[in-house]
């Protein structure tokens, strides 16, 4: 039976504003994707990433330049081939699996998950500010167990102390999204396992990162913007220790999960990790999640609205998504 597709663009309010070392955001542009096949519709959201080249305009041209094969019936396994590794693959492969889900009616966690889904901690994110910024915001989340803060500027120590002062109690991410430098990373890094930092996240900008097989790992490195595809893991042994698994750069689900194996085989710790996006975003990473290290699914939690349904939340814990959300 043919497939019909039909593509959106949304657009979430962020509760206040996010900002990386790269700049800040106020709102979450996302594009949902939707396959129909007789009475059933699947469904999956991506985030056009601008560090990556990507906008929603080029993200549509890319499902657009394959709307002849989706509505044939492509295959999540030939969609590999069809289309490269991002945000626009991404939206298609998760819609395919929802679509797939709701066809023959199973749960897609149990072609996923080794284990029963269950609800897993992720970490709240503390925005980049000035020290006495980031305190007061790391105060008000100090009942989480996990926060994930972002640095990535000068004077990064009097954050990281601000922050581990206000939260004592916290596990503590540092992701620097590429704004550390040859210069700093060692004060850095010896600050951070000084405050019992878990895992600092993409120190250096990828590409430029070479120097991190030479100089100790007082507190574990993991890539982010260095890792994209399973095809990335022999480039990492002896730069990283963990690795950052998003959808919406892997490409989707299916990529995502040779991605999470490969990386298990080569010794690598897993954190799965998303943009900022809705609970359709999540869905799919929640179950990729299951037995990750790291759970980094926060998204709906910096926004002023979700979409309905929702993943639920309770504090940190986030459950497996609902059917009637996705899979």
């Amino acid at each position: 039976m043919a497939h019909s597709l039909h593509l959106e663009t949304e657009r979430f309010p962020i509760a206040g504003s996010f900002r990386i070392s790269r700049g800040s955001k106020t709102e979450a542009e996302v594009i949902t994707c939707t396959i129909r096949q007789g009475d059933h519709a699947g469904r999956g959201e991506c985030v056009p990433y601008g560090r990556y080249g990507e906008t929603v305009a080029n993200v549509l041209d890319a499902v657009e330049a394959v709307r002849g094969d989706i509505e044939r019936g492509l295959s999540r396994e030939e969609l590999l081939s069809a289309m490269r590794p991002g945000a626009a693959r991404n939206a298609v492969d998760c819609a395919l699996w929802d679509l797939e889900a709701k066809s023959l009616g199973h749960n897609t966690h149990m072609r996923v998950c080794r284990v029963l889904p269950r609800p897993v901690v992720t970490a709240f994110t503390i925005s980049l500010g000035d020290p006495e910024e980031m305190a007061g915001q790391a105060r008000a989340a100090a009942d989480r167990p996990v926060l994930k803060v972002k640095v990535g500027a000068t004077n990064d120590s009097a954050r990281i102390h601000a922050v581990a002062s206000a939260a004592p109690n916290s596990r503590i991410i540092l992701d620097a999204n590429e704004g550390w430098t040859e210069d700093n990373i060692r004060e850095n890094l010896l600050t951070a396992a000084q405050f019992h930092v878990a895992l600092v996240e993409q120190p250096l900008p990828a590409g430029r990162d070479g120097i991190l097989r030479d100089i100790p790992h007082p507190v574990p490195i993991c890539a982010d913007e260095s890792v994209h595809t399973a095809d990335s893991i022999p480039d990492l042994a002896g730069l990283y220790d963990f690795v950052n698994i998003k959808l919406d750069k892997t490409g989707g689900l299916t990529a995502a999960m040779q991605l999470r194996d490969k990386a298990r085989e080569a010794g690598f710790g897993i954190m799965v990790g998303c943009m900022v996006g809705t609970s359709l975003s999540m869905a799919p990473a929640v179950l990729l999640a299951q037995d990750a290290d790291y759970v980094d699914l926060d998204g709906p939690l910096l926004l002023a609205r979700d979409r309905t349904p929702a993943l639920s939340y309770s504090g940190s814990l986030v459950s497996p998504p609902s059917p009637a959300l996705w899979g």
